[in-house]
């Protein structure tokens, strides 16, 4: 092996060294082009090398790079909170901006229960969740995630948090039941919990609008977000959802929530927010909660070295205003509904695909042994590492992840293309992964 001193994901081989982007393409140091029908990790929502926002980050450098956000705020961070609030869901004032998902999801936390505190119900210490979810690597977001997987050896770290069902309507749902009485269901099943610990004693319900990487794109039924508004505020309850990956425009409306008909009390972002040109994520707040801290101590009482970035803001801004200027949202649902219909056409009657589910550009395909009984494979065959090489042997980049149903059992394949993807790219992307998934289970059936 090649040796690096860079400490990789992956200790034991080292990846391809990418060398240059151009559009929905990257290019390795050896010439190969891999086609990114995944964005990284759903990130590279206008592609790579775009010139309008390489622009804006050379502009700003050449003004200013760096000012610590506890002596000086920048124009450049104050347009874009401006830009994302007047874009926000009804009620947002504000927004907290941040390097990347993980730390938005921890900076909502803190704001959740400095809020209580700020308010006189510091009794409230009580973090609900959704098994399967993903919500980041730092501890806080760990805890709140639902990965048996990820948690596991960190579990003597993490605070203890109340983990409820996801809406996974594949493996879930009963066969005598509609997804609206599915989501009844769901919302019978979160009372019992806030019941449980008292709804007093709750800070906050904690889920991704659309799941994400963990559990392959879950899409919500009707009905169910609207329920868990109406049981948060029930109980004074805050609702933060999490739109890092799903959020800014990748399920075909800016923020996921928004087809869900609910404004959460705190809405974190990040991947899309920037298209990966600057690490930067943001928290949006409502404004009773930013009014109560400011009433009450004046301060948030959290903070971090790059917060509010100049470049990253800069990048952000660009990144936001091309899209809405090429009006890349319906851009997002035309070219979504294309992929759909290629995904129904390669891969609705293929013996090892289970379900197909999606919003958007930000599709998952559930991968199964057999599909009448919807068995898994065995995790020892790591059928999603097989699936990663082979897509990248055929130059195609798609997010594979296993442990879709507990942490553990269970393969998906995460697809999330820029936007600025085009109708033939599409379709090589399902022509290329129907290719690799023939490949990877050629090695193992």
């Amino acid at each position: 092996m090649q040796t690096t001193r860079v400490l990789h994901r992956q200790l034991q081989h080292l990846p391809p060294r990418a060398v240059s982007g151009s559009g929905a393409w990257i290019t390795d140091e050896h010439g190969q082009r891999y086609l990114d029908a995944c964005g990284g990790a759903a990130v590279s929502c206008l592609g790579h090398g775009h010139p309008e926002v390489l622009r804006a980050m050379h502009q700003q450098i050449d003004r200013l790079a760096y000012a610590h956000t506890s002596f000086f705020t920048t124009e450049v961070a104050e347009q874009l909170a401006n830009h994302l609030v007047a874009n926000a869901p009804a009620g947002m004032s504000h927004a907290y901006f941040v390097c990347g998902g993980s730390e938005a999801v921890e900076a909502a936390l803190k704001l959740a229960r400095q809020y209580f505190v700020e308010i006189g119900q510091p009794q409230r210490r009580h973090f609900i969740a959704r098994r399967q979810s993903y919500h980041g690597n730092t501890l806080g977001a760990l805890a709140v995630g639902g990965n048996a997987w990820r948690r596991a050896q960190f579990e003597p770290l993490l605070i203890e948090v109340e983990h409820v069902s996801p809406c996974y309507t594949y493996r879930d749902c009963a066969p005598d039941e509609s997804p609206e009485q599915y989501g009844q269901r769901l919302l019978r099943e979160l009372e019992a919990a806030i019941e449980r610990l008292g709804g007093a004693n709750v800070i906050a319900f904690v889920a991704e609008t659309v799941g994400g990487a963990t559990a392959g794109v879950l899409t919500p039924v009707p009905g169910y977000f609207k329920g868990v508004r109406q049981l948060c505020d029930r109980h004074g309850i805050l609702l933060i959802l999490d739109e890092v990956m799903c959020g800014m425009g990748r399920t075909g409306t800016l923020h996921a929530c928004e087809q869900e008909g609910v404004a959460p009390d705190l809405l974190t972002i990040a991947k899309g927010l920037g298209g990966g040109y600057q690490p930067i994520g943001a928290v949006l707040a409502q404004g009773h909660l930013v009014a109560a801290l400011a009433e009450g101590s004046g301060l948030f009482q959290h903070g971090h070295t790059y917060l509010g970035h100049a470049v990253a803001c800069a990048a952000a801004l660009a990144v936001q205003r091309v899209i809405e200027r090429d009006q890349l949202l319906p851009a997002v649902r035309q070219r979504g509904l294309q992929l759909q219909q290629l995904l129904q056409a390669a891969f609705a009657e293929h013996p090892h695909v289970g379900d197909i589910r999606g919003r958007g550009l930000f599709w998952g395909l559930e991968l199964v042994r057999e599909r009448a009984s919807k068995q898994c494979f065995d995790p020892a065959l790591r059928l999603h590492a097989r699936l990663k090489r082979a897509a990248m042997a055929q130059g195609l980049m798609v997010y594979p992840m296993g442990g879709t149903v507990d942490g553990r059992t269970g393969d998906h394949i995460l697809l999330a293309p820029p936007f600025i993807v085009s109708e033939d790219e599409t379709a090589l992307i399902v022509q290329r992964l129907r290719a690799a998934l023939d490949a990877a289970l050629l090695e193992i059936l």
